[in-house]
């Protein structure tokens, strides 16, 4: 009768402690750049939703993502580590087949044997399913944002805790890529007619912000009318999911975290390592704590999302598992002086864009790696068609944006700027010796971070001959 009662008591403690731990929404938006939100400076833009959800947590100003592009970020996303170090070089789909190793152990997996009940829905865009696998995957239009919020009612109204990672497919380019003609913008998702339950909300391209990386065309301020409007059908979506999460009465007790993939679906961001394609919108909602409304300057990554997020849950990992750290320790801080330092690592795009970079970001100083600086910088087949970059391509143009065009296409191999005073990355300071001291230390600190990280292009540096490997299957 004893060993019956502690047995209940172990199970009445074990329902308390699961009871106890926060529901984990991770919503991660396609190639929303830090241009299109309103509480992150934008007076064009309607993004109340976001808004509300800055308005009641935290805002974080300098996160950045690791990699420029769609599956080689959320690789990073959901398991702590930089592509280079799993094998996610690029994307995953079709014939580009870069796949995490399959020793690699992801976020959710680490969650549900946590007991979290973890789900997905939307893009999903890594692989294999073996190593990032969910208990639920929903099926659902990816681009109706609305409607994936009611399909994975199921899970918010369930009992266990739940990780819900939300990956809508907007604001990303629409299919077809190529206009015709070819001057008319890119759809990004959006249709004549509603989606179910949307509201649309349209743009005058006269009235959107052209960033000073691009072109102020007609054909550039189409598109970013367009863009505009489908993050406003991404903010409609994020609204219905929250007032799911309330009705269900989970909202006090959910962490809601916000993020993009990587920037804007613009030359001269996605892809690319420049502030316009890596630095992004992070958005953290604790409501058992107070901190509403803050602003945090610390500079943190998408390396250190999965240990926050195991944070959160208090799920114990050792530390040398992840390249990243959790930061919640420092979030209600409005800076942490030990947060000043963020890399950046992008390889591939598409398997035809081989273009492998490496960054350092240390304070207002960045600089760049062009490891493949002798080759012609590669498009992605999106944003080469787009009608932004034909409309300066086709009437031959010196500039796109603030940089030459020139300049754009062939790149040194090392760029290295002053963020304070040149925040556009306009002025390379890499060959003026009075910042060849810096240029020398920051490359060192690119260097440790590759042989920490295991990173196989730190063969580059004097062709170390240990990253060769055998060529033998033992």
């Amino acid at each position: 009768m004893k060993a019956l009662h502690l047995v209940v008591i172990v199970l009445i403690t074990c329902i308390q402690t699961m009871a106890e731990k926060p529901n984990i929404i991770l919503f991660v938006s396609d190639d929303h750049g830090l241009d299109a939100l309103g509480c992150y400076g934008n007076p064009v833009i309607k993004t109340p939703n976001m808004d509300q959800l800055a308005a009641d947590g935290v805002r974080f100003t300098r996160a950045y993502c690791t990699s420029a592009s769609c599956a080689a970020s959320r690789s990073v996303i959901l398991t702590g580590k930089f592509g280079h170090a799993t094998g996610s070089y690029g994307h995953v789909h079709d014939y580009h087949h870069f796949s995490t190793f399959d020793t690699v152990k992801s976020l959710p997996v680490m969650l549900s044997e946590a007991g979290y009940h973890t789900a997905q829905i939307g893009k999903y865009h890594v692989a294999p399913e073996s190593v990032y696998k969910f208990d639920v995957r929903y099926k659902c239009d990816p681009r109706s944002t609305i409607e994936m919020a009611e399909t994975v009612t199921p899970t918010i109204r369930q009992d266990k805790p739940f990780f819900l990672y939300f990956c809508p497919d907007d604001p990303h380019r629409g299919d077809p890529f190529t206009p015709d003609p070819w001057n008319a913008p890119n759809s990004f998702g959006n249709k004549s007619e509603p989606y179910p339950g949307e509201t649309i909300v349209k743009y005058d391209p006269k009235d959107v912000i052209v960033p000073e990386f691009l072109p102020d065309t007609q054909e550039c301020r189409e598109e970013l009318a367009q863009y505009y409007q489908s993050i406003s059908r991404i903010d409609q979506g994020l609204g219905k999911l929250l007032k799911i999460l309330d009705d269900s009465g989970k909202t006090d007790n959910t962490v809601i975290i916000y993020i993009s993939d990587n920037g804007i679906a613009f030359p001269g961001a996605k892809t690319t390592v420049y502030e316009p394609g890596i630095k992004l919108p992070c958005i953290v909602k604790d409501p058992r704590t107070d901190f509403q409304g803050l602003k945090n300057r610390s500079m943190i990554s998408w390396v250190d999302l999965t240990p926050t997020i195991l944070d959160f849950a208090g799920v114990t990992v050792e530390k040398s598992r992840f390249h990243g750290r959790s930061f919640l320790p420092i979030l209600g801080k409005k800076n942490s002086k030990s947060w000043n330092t963020v890399y950046a690592a992008h390889n591939f795009h598409e398997l035809t864009m081989y273009y492998p970079m490496r960054v350092i970001r240390e304070d207002n100083m960045k600089l760049i790696w062009n490891i493949a600086y002798g080759l012609k910088y590669p498009f992605a087949s999106d944003l080469w068609a787009a009608s932004t970059w034909q409309s300066v391509y086709r009437n031959k143009g010196e500039y796109f944006g603030h940089r030459k065009v020139q300049d754009y296409l062939f790149r040194p191999e090392f760029e290295l700027y002053d963020l304070k005073s040149d925040p556009e990355e306009s002025r390379n300071l890499a060959d003026d010796p009075a910042y060849a001291n810096q240029l020398e230390t920051m490359k060192k600190k690119i260097q440790a971070f590759q042989i920490e990280t295991n990173d196989p292009w730190q063969i580059i540096w004097g062709n170390k001959s240990n990253m060769q490997g055998t060529g033998v299957n033992l």
